[in-house]
């Protein structure tokens, strides 16, 4: 029991740090410093900050595919149901986003922060450690996508997905800048609900656009 509060401390610690600072810039005597533990208790425990960084990222990536999973069966589940479209498919996503950030507040930054680390050139096992985890949990979810989506080869699939990852990614890491710079031009300021839900026509169109794959020719 000791032990699994230990591990719970040292998670709570990271994924606040991992928050506030970014995963890179998140040094491991900071987390240990916080969780009041000491240095060897994260090797002990996760093996490595590389391995902390995926029990972080379990902790919200799992509780997100079981909430798109369980919204998918349910939406599958009407009798009647014909095809889901991309505005339903990406509003249950928004919903399981904010559905996981209720139960955590760090949770959205975290999850954005972790798209961004998992981008980066370096990331190899990170990003190899997503894709065993989670690819066959979130693939009908994505095949549900792809079949209300504008009919376009396996490769331009593909880019619109990141186009689609990296808008809210982009949104959302950068969301308390875009924030004020609403409320200074505009003296208003949504919150992260809204702009979620302001993101769905602007992706769900982005998905139906028609693949033109003579554009670059032109060009």
């Amino acid at each position: 029991m000791q032990h699994k509060g230990t591990s719970a401390s040292i998670v709570k610690a990271a994924e606040a740090l991992f928050a506030e600072q970014g995963f890179t810039e998140t040094t491991v005597r900071q987390i240990t410093s916080r969780a009041d533990v000491n240095l060897a208790a994260i090797n002990y425990h996760f093996g490595s900050k590389k391995g902390l960084i995926q029990a972080v990222a379990e902790k919200f990536l799992t509780p997100l595919c079981i909430e798109l999973e369980s919204m998918l069966d349910q939406r599958l589940s009407v009798s009647d149901a014909g095809q889901i479209t991309l505005e339903e498919l990406l509003e249950m996503l928004m919903r399981a986003l904010l559905i996981v950030n209720r139960d955590n507040d760090n949770a959205l930054s975290v999850f954005m922060r972790l798209l961004e680390l998992s981008y980066m050139k370096n990331q190899e096992e990170l990003r190899s450690f997503l894709m065993s985890r989670y690819q066959s949990k979130l693939q009908p979810f994505i095949q549900s996508l792809r079949q209300d989506s504008a009919p376009m080869e396996d490769d331009e699939f593909f880019w619109r997905l990141h186009f689609l990852l990296g808008s809210i990614t982009f949104t959302l890491s950068n969301f308390n800048t875009l924030h004020a710079i609403e409320k200074r031009e505009f003296h208003s300021g949504a919150e992260v609900e809204n702009i979620l839900h302001r993101m769905i026509p602007v992706l769900s169109a982005g998905l139906q656009a028609r693949a033109d794959k003579t554009y670059f020719c032109r060009l």
